[in-house]
């Protein structure tokens, strides 16, 4: 039985609270690392945490830097696809293109199925965030 969280608040708040741990983080250092007056930082860090405010999907990336962790790990549903993706975090751009060889073989997603699905979103999607 799953007992993580499923709505979307309370997924971030849990993996907010296991990666902040992981990293043998406070509310408050967490709150500086993200930008915010050192005075306020661990009040709002908490309020992420006890799901009393919605983190908006700017401050989901800046928490992830903070974090150092992958934006995705934040939104991670399952322990399971969390530790995936702190995995993934650390591989090097060949060692993902190689595991993407074997995941496509393991799930029957063809090689140009995926390619059509690269080419399709290719371009659409600034790393930075501009316009």
């Amino acid at each position: 039985m799953n007992t993580f969280p499923s709505a979307p608040r309370g997924v971030v708040a849990a993996r907010l609270r296991q990666a902040r741990q992981l990293r043998g983080l406070s509310q408050r250092e967490v709150g500086v690392r993200m930008g915010l007056d050192k005075d306020t930082a661990s009040a709002r860090i908490s309020r992420y945490e006890s799901e009393s405010m919605a983190v908006s999907l700017e401050s989901l990336f800046i928490l992830a830097e903070a974090l150092e962790v992958p934006p995705a790990y934040l939104l991670a549903n399952t322990p399971v696809m969390a530790d995936a993706i702190l995995r993934l975090g650390t591989m090097s751009e060949a060692q993902l293109a190689h595991l993407l060889g074997a995941l496509t073989t393991l799930s029957g997603f063809s090689g140009e199925q995926s390619q059509e699905l690269n080419a399709s979103t290719q371009g659409n999607v600034d790393p930075s965030g501009s316009k």
